[in-house]
């Protein structure tokens, strides 16, 4: 799930690490996680944490199964309020096995960008400037990093 591409060049990045056979698709398109080993499921923070959609995808479809959970963001990654967004998820994933979850910071684009501007909390007005080309390079190679260690989970 992506609307401004950040999440979805995740998705591509960690896709393009997997080895075969493996697929892509847009979290709306996904009926079941039955016959995966393991699902990697992404998804953008909105208001602090899952909105209600993804809560709603994420009661549908984990129950039971493992996955890994990645996670684009507006705030700096080290950003302490950040563990707060990553657990949000991870409530919000009841019954799966989450064997990992990854998180980048993304860039502050269209209307949020302009809210952001507004907002009360200079540190949270700050973070679009320091959003500007996220995820880059870096991020993205930590995200195919994040691939591969997942998938040395489930090697016997």
């Amino acid at each position: 799930m992506s609307q401004t591409g950040n999440t979805k060049k995740v998705a591509e990045a960690i896709y393009g690490a997997l080895p075969e056979p493996k697929e892509i698709k847009l979290i709306k398109d996904v009926t079941t996680l039955e016959g995966y080993d393991l699902s990697f499921l992404g998804f953008p923070t909105h208001a602090y944490g899952p909105d209600k959609p993804v809560k709603n995808v994420l009661d549908k479809l984990v129950k039971g199964r493992t996955i890994a959970l990645f996670i684009t963001h507006m705030a700096p990654d080290d950003a302490p309020p950040v563990k707060e967004y990553i657990q949000k998820f991870r409530d919000a994933a009841v019954g799966a096995n989450i064997v990992g979850v990854f998180d980048c910071q993304g860039e502050v684009r269209g209307l949020m960008k302009i809210l952001v501007r507004f907002h009360p909390d200079p540190h949270v007005r700050e973070s679009i400037h320091m959003s500007q080309g996220q995820p880059d390079a870096a991020r993205l190679e930590r995200a195919r990093t994040f691939a591969n260690e997942m998938m040395n989970k489930l090697k016997p």
